[in-house]
């Protein structure tokens, strides 16, 4: 049997270095992975735009053509091409179609990835966005047609995001009749969504959107996401903790240790505002003022961005943590 491998042209090598280049430069510099990838789908975009050719009569961008996925790539011998499983993620065929899925991914992917780090929010949006691609392709074995977009992956943010913090809020377009912007707890976003997708396969609309890569990128989050919650318990049971105060001392379930909070009340509104956390009488507004205070801290040891889960605090620039 003959390996078929599409070659390349310059243009999308350029692309796929972009894709990667942003990535790695984001990571080494610890800035949020959420703007690596907005940046690259965006300067690939205007790349498919600038760089386009004729085919039969029809202007065709060169990118798309090159680093889009097919499902006919998962046979034996179109295998050299699943690298596009990787790069179609990156591509989108118009306006409209990358704006919808950037402003989407612009809010969500802000506030999950300031949750659990970006190396775990990288992992995640692409792996979704291959799970997205495979289950739209396993049921469409053999096609040709091309599949390109974030869509799968964004589907696995939200997945992913409503099954670790489900009365978390954010601001995305919700499909209610008309589309509209609000803000909206991320389960709710979730579950309206998954219905959306659901009634349209069960229509089975004829139309060019990749519907069950959009399911295929949710339910996968969803089980990515219960795996890492999973794992992460599992560590910071096992783990020794070094903290400010005593980490054997006996806690009653649902009791703050403010102890190990003062070290990060390094302001005065940080103090005050954890002296308003002490004080207050009423634990559902207690737990707001939490969640509001450890999003405004930073490390106390090198000033980056905290990440927050199970009553854990840790930095993965110095490696500091401590429980409450």
């Amino acid at each position: 049997m003959e390996l078929i491998f599409y070659p390349l042209h310059l243009i999308s090598i350029v692309a796929i270095c972009i894709m990667i280049g942003s990535l790695i430069i984001v990571y080494l510099k610890k800035w949020m992975m959420t703007y690596a990838i907005l940046i690259a789908n965006l300067v690939v975009f205007i790349l498919t735009l600038v760089f386009q050719e004729r085919i039969y009569g029809h202007l065709v961008s060169t990118i798309i053509v090159d680093l889009g996925f097919r499902p006919i790539y998962l046979s034996l011998e179109y295998l050299p091409n699943i690298y596009t499983l990787f790069t179609s993620m990156f591509v989108h065929s118009g306006f409209w179609h990358i704006f919808g899925n950037m402003i989407v991914f612009f809010f969500m992917g802000m506030a999950f990835e300031q949750r659990i780090g970006a190396k775990k929010f990288l992992a995640i949006y692409l792996i979704t966005g291959v799970c997205g691609a495979l289950t739209h392709s396993l049921l469409n074995l053999g096609s040709n047609i091309l599949l390109v977009g974030a869509s799968g992956a964004i589907f696995g943010i939200l997945g992913a995001f409503a099954y670790s913090y489900p009365r978390d809020e954010v601001v995305m377009p919700i499909p209610i009749g008309i589309m509209f912007i609000m803000r909206i707890k991320v389960l709710y976003a979730a579950v309206i969504f998954a219905a959306f997708e659901t009634f349209i396969v069960w229509l089975d609309v004829q139309d060019t959107t990749a519907h069950y890569a959009h399911l295929g990128g949710l339910i996968s989050g969803v089980i990515l996401a219960a795996l890492i919650i999973r794992s992460k318990r599992a560590e910071s049971d096992t783990s020794t903790v070094t903290v400010s105060y005593d980490s054997h001392a006996p806690r009653k379930p649902g009791k703050i240790n403010f102890s190990s909070l003062n070290e990060l009340a390094t302001t005065p509104e940080l103090k005050d505002m954890l002296n308003r956390i002490e004080n207050e009488t009423v634990p559902q507004v207690r737990d707001i003022w939490l969640e509001h205070f450890i999003e405004k801290t930073r490390c106390p040891r090198c000033g980056k961005t905290l990440n927050h889960f199970d009553k854990e605090i840790w930095c993965e620039n110095c490696g500091f943590k401590t429980r409450y």
